[in-house]
């Protein structure tokens, strides 16, 4: 690889000669980490031009740190690196001055969270990762899909590739979730009403900018997906938390004069329940006497192994009160960043229109991929080895909990692709959890998912969607081990 001429300037305030500023300027390089071993440096006469200096001005300057052994010379092949220049040091450069400016004053809105998810870049190097939304490389038709992705490269497809759809999106990939895809959930909508998001987290915070403000209150399952509190805390809004118990949401727990409810009812996030049917009904009759919205994430229907899908809140709705939330990321990869948002068709124009003043569309080329992949049928095919899979999983993870001892605290009924767990109250999951890493297992403490500021410390997810079915027994023991040594 060869080192970028733009990537070098002198320092003007730097003291000493040419020659031993230059030499400076390719150390401070080297020793930084930015020039590793084995690049190639510029030329001496590429060099000179850009620096404004003579050629054997920085000839000179070479030939002295090749005696230093910073640089190798390799004949008319020119300057390396050398393989024995000094290392950079073990603790992180201080690259920039920190300033005069006062960032505790400055920065007018605060967007870290309090407690988040932790998931390791290398999880999969780990043998026991029951960790949540992870791709399956063993399940994942790469083959098809990236056949789909060239034949969205062709010239056929330039238009879809590469056009400014502005605040629209590829209409081939719309009629195929309006025709094919919601039908399945009982849905029925025009495609005025479907709108293209970069996931369903984005589908999330779109919905709570478009319906909520100051003077509006919206109510969120305890514990609930993290990112949806960060999502409607820095919404402003009023917030009520509502404890879930086995069956989910309880709707006659919910607020007087609320104005948006979000809510998992397939399955409740993090616990896996399932909201029986009748309160599916309760919950949108007291929408109807109480005047108020539904926002229902539904990111993990396609996963309903055991038994087919309740009815979705949206199928059911004969108002226009639920918002319906779905996502490809789950059953595609997580990478994706691919969902939409059903609604309508007014709400739908406020969250088009806000999402072409923050980031357009999403890719053309993403979004006529996933349209080939849905139409040709792989996508179907890939749900049903997905769903065959995870049932075997989890029928061993059953097996291996019972077998332990451990305790299931949310029960789902239609399948899905994790567990929720209640540990000893003496057991804190979150120092759990890093304890089980010198073990090669990884496991999510619960503590993230609720709102309080001294969250329940015994709860713990354990998802099986990119763990083998044999190494889920022996990782469940090692957690055991671990429990019971607490």
């Amino acid at each position: 690889m060869s080192i970028s001429v733009e990537t070098f300037f002198l320092d003007p305030s730097a003291e000493g000669t040419l020659q031993a500023r230059i030499q400076q300027m390719v150390a401070q390089g080297i020793l930084a980490g930015r020039f590793r071993p084995g690049e190639r440096l510029p030329s001496s006469r590429k060099m000179a031009a850009h620096l404004g200096v003579s050629r054997i001005t920085v000839t000179l300057a070479y030939t002295e740190l090749v005696a230093d052994d910073y640089l190798s010379s390799r004949g008319r092949s020119g300057y390396y690196v050398s393989e024995n220049a000094p290392e950079p040091p073990a603790f992180p450069a201080q690259r920039f001055n920190a300033g005069t400016v006062d960032w505790t004053r400055a920065i007018g809105q605060r967007f870290t969270p309090g407690l988040s998810l932790d998931k390791p870049a290398d999880w999969a190097n780990y043998r026991y990762p029951f960790i949540y939304g992870q791709a399956d490389k063993t399940l994942f038709d790469s083959a098809n899909w990236r056949l789909c992705a060239l034949r969205a490269l062709g010239m056929r497809d330039f238009s879809a590739l590469t056009a400014d759809y502005f605040d629209g999106d590829d209409p081939q990939l719309v009629d195929f979730i309006a025709r094919q895809t919601l039908p399945r959930r009982g849905i029925l909508a025009n495609t005025d009403e479907i709108l293209i998001t970069m996931g369903a987290q984005n589908a999330l915070w779109l919905s709570a900018q478009v319906l909520l403000n100051s003077r509006r209150r919206a109510a969120i399952e305890d514990p609930c997906y993290p990112a949806l509190r960060t999502i409607l805390t820095q919404s402003r809004c009023q917030l009520s938390v509502v404890p879930v118990d086995q069956d989910g949401l309880p709707p006659e727990d919910l607020p007087p004069h609320t104005d948006v409810v979000f809510t998992t009812p397939s399955h409740q996030c993090p616990t896996t329940a399932t909201m029986p049917l009748e309160r599916r009904k309760r919950l949108l009759e007291k929408a109807e006497a109480e005047d108020f919205l539904i926002v229902e994430d539904d990111y993990e229907f396609e996963m309903s192994f055991l038994n087919a899908p309740s009815p979705s809140l949206k199928s059911l709705d004969q108002n226009g009160r639920v918002i319906y939330v779905g996502s490809f990321s789950k059953s595609l990869f997580p990478g994706l960043r691919l969902g939409y948002l059903v609604g309508p068709a007014p709400f739908i124009r406020e969250a088009r229109a806000l999402r072409a003043t923050v980031l357009r569309h999403p890719p053309g080329h993403i979004q006529r991929t996933v349209s080939y992949y849905l139409s040709l049928g792989h996508y179907d095919a890939l749900v049903r080895r997905m769903s065959k899979t995870y049932h075997e999983r989890r029928q061993v993870m059953d097996a291996a909990l019972h077998a332990h001892g451990l305790t299931i605290a949310g029960q789902g009924t239609y399948g899905g692709s994790s567990v929720w767990l209640r540990a000893p109250d003496t057991v804190n999951t979150t120092e759990l959890a890093e304890r089980l890493r010198a073990d090669n297992v990884l496991v999510e403490p619960g503590a993230p998912f609720f709102a309080s500021e001294t969250p329940p410390s015994q709860y713990l997810r354990l998802a099986y969607s990119s763990i083998p079915s044999a190494r889920i027994p022996e990782g469940i023991r090692l957690i055991a081990r671990a429990i019971s040594n607490n």
